[in-house]
């Protein structure tokens, strides 16, 4: 297996694995569009589809085919409004990081500029996106990272 590409499946499977853990917690202050209490639910449903679908690869699937197959898996397993929200942010987050040379050669400029398409993809991925959620976290981050 590739090292740039078993580093990202591993990187995959622990956000999906953290997500688990405190998916508990992300259901509790769920409270918007509906207090339904399944952000964190769905945030993981969605992340274990992304990471499905890169376990059906090879062993020596590359970076760009492990990136592709998680955002197709993240994108078709999406659940609710944050697992659409959270496919399309990391989708276009690792999209822009393989285009910079992978997650161990991107610079911190190229990890700053992903950040920035993430949030974009994540606030596109919203009919009417609405601050104080997930969306205005996205894009603190971008803003925290560009400084």
């Amino acid at each position: 297996m590739p090292a740039e590409s078993h580093e990202l499946r591993h990187w995959l499977a622990s956000g999906a694995h953290a997500i688990k853990r405190a998916r508990g917690r992300l259901d509790a202050i769920n409270v918007f569009p509906v207090p339904d209490s399944d952000t964190g639910t769905n945030m993981y449903l969605t992340l274990q589809e992304g990471n499905r679908a890169v376990a059906k690869l090879p062993p020596s699937a590359s970076h760009r085919e492990v990136v592709a197959a998680f955002a197709r898996g993240a994108l078709l397993g999406a659940r609710g409004n944050s697992g659409v929200i959270v496919s399309q942010y990391l989708s276009a987050f690792l999209k822009h990081v393989d285009e910079a040379g992978g997650l161990s050669d991107a610079k911190p400029a190229a990890i700053a500029a992903a950040l920035q398409e993430a949030a974009d993809a994540a606030y596109g991925a919203v009919g009417a996106p609405v601050e104080g959620t997930i969306l205005s976290v996205a894009q603190a981050a971008s803003s925290g990272a560009a400084e």
